[in-house]
This record gives structure tokens, C-alpha cells and sequence, in this order.
């Protein structure tokens, strides 16, 4: 009795420990991580394009999660702080890309037509007019948490920082002024040559809608 128990102890021990070694690598990709490879993606925007990583070889690429009702992405986007971000990057030719991962039935997920709208009354100033990752395939495969969650993908395709807009976790756009902008920061030394400081932060924002 005791030694097929411990026998049997074993058999459940070595099945975990196989499943959990299959299972490591693949939550280890499924995060973009500064300094390593974007993960590729393949999704389609309001208008019914693909883009793909792929595309933006050779290019500097942003990506923005977003959820409109989100107070915090209403934060940044009320006051007109994203979309000056947005232009201030994408008037130097660099792409960016702003993801919706809401899950159908949940909280800010979109049909096309309704992305557009959201689009053109937020005045976005991204490259397209929203990716549509209804299956959370893409935000899963960036480790993409919170909205807004930034990422910035350089022209060798690595990733130069991920995490927060800038260092204030307040819902409050009163703070913005105050507030260091990690992105900005980030391009700022990476177009002249210089080591980022922060590469990666605390994401803050309200949970991704999977």
C-alpha cells in the first residue's frame, strides 16, 4: 500500500513537472520583453486591412492598447495627450498602432464601423484607425494588461520599452503636466543613440478585456 502510494506520488510529481516544462516556453514567449524580439502579429484594422509586424521591418513601430470607456484611456485621450503623442511620432514617420482586445461582449470591444467613429470623435493621430484583436491573440502574445499598455518596436524589430505611458497612476488628467512620460523619454534617447533609462515599467490602467 505505502509504496504504491509513493510510486503514485511519483507518477503525479513527474506528469506536473513534464507539463510544466512543456508549458515554461510558451508563456515565456507570450510576453514582449525589452531588449528581446517583438512577438509577430497578424490582425485586421477597422478598414479591413492586415497588418503585420512584418510589414514594419526596417521601421519604428508604437503600439497602444486601448478600451474608450476606460477612465484612464479617457485620461490621456480628453485631454488631447495621446493624440499629441501620437502626432508628435507619427510626423517623423514613425508608425503607431493602437489595439483594441476587448473580447466580444465585453467592455470596449467594437465592430468596425463603430472603430471608425471612435477613431474620427477621439481624433486619433495613429498611423491606422485601430487594430481589432477581438481574440486577445495579440495582446496575449505582448503580455498587454492594462489600457493603455505602450510598447516601442525598433527597426531591427526589438523591443525598446514596454509598460506605462508615464510615471502617474492617477485617473486625473490634472496630473499629466506633472507627470514624466515614459515614451517620449524612450524615443528620445533611441533616435539619438543613446541607452533608454527606463525600458520598462509598471503597466497601469484598467485590466484588458480578454
Amino acid at each position: 500500500m505505502n509504496t504504491q502510494r509513493v510510486s503514485g506520488k511519483r507518477s503525479f510529481r513527474q506528469f506536473i513537472s513534464s507539463v510544466a516544462l512543456f508549458a515554461l516556453p510558451t508563456l515565456a514567449m507570450a510576453v514582449a520583453v525589452p531588449g528581446e524580439q517583438a512577438p509577430a502579429f497578424s490582425e485586421v484594422d477597422a478598414k479591413g486591412e492586415t497588418r503585420s509586424l512584418e510589414d514594419y521591418k526596417g521601421q519604428w513601430l508604437v503600439l497602444e492598447w486601448f478600451n474608450k470607456d476606460c477612465p484612464y484611456v479617457k485620461k490621456h485621450y480628453g485631454s488631447g495627450n495621446m493624440q499629441a503623442l501620437q502626432k508628435k511620432y507619427t510626423d517623423q514617420d514613425i508608425n503607431w498602432l493602437t489595439v483594441i482586445s476587448s473580447a466580444k461582449g465585453k467592455q470596449g470591444y467594437l465592430e468596425p464601423a463603430q472603430a471608425l467613429e471612435v477613431a474620427e470623435s477621439h481624433k486619433l493621430a495613429a498611423s491606422t484607425p485601430f487594430l481589432l484583436d477581438s481574440d486577445g491573440s495579440m495582446g496575449r502574445a505582448y503580455g498587454a494588461k492594462t489600457t493603455p499598455h505602450m510598447f516601442i518596436i525598433n527597426p531591427e524589430g526589438q523591443v525598446v520599452y514596454a509598460g506605462a505611458i508615464d510615471d502617474n497612476d492617477s485617473a486625473n488628467p490634472a496630473v499629466i503636466p506633472k507627470s514624466s512620460n515614459y515614451v517620449a523619454a524612450a524615443f528620445d534617447a533611441a533616435l539619438n543613440g543613446e541607452a533608454v533609462a527606463v525600458a520598462s515599467s509598471r503597466a497601469y490602467g484598467c485590466s484588458v478585456k480578454y
